[in-house]
């Protein structure tokens, strides 16, 4: 299931590229953050070694058999203190 997450986040990422950067990532440059999986579900939080600011979330839902993804970029990160 990791690695299903991790191939659907590799080919969307090879797929749009710009192809003028001449990039490719392989299975080793994706890597999961966070996985959980509730009954036939799971979820998977992942990311890549391309310093973009980009990262998915990648949600299995097992009772239609689909896969979802959604796809973010880092803005910002700062903290608040109390």
């Amino acid at each position: 299931m990791q690695e299903t997450a991790r191939k659907i986040v590799r080919d969307y990422f090879n797929s749009h590229v710009d192809v003028t950067d001449k990039k490719q990532i392989t299975l080793d440059d994706v890597f999961v953050v966070w996985w959980c999986k509730t009954l036939q579900n799971w979820k998977a939080l992942v990311s890549t070694t391309v310093p973009d600011g980009m990262y998915y979330e990648v949600t299995h839902n097992g009772d239609k058999g689909e896969t979802y993804v959604d796809v973010y970029k880092k803005w910002e990160n700062y903290c608040v203190k109390d």
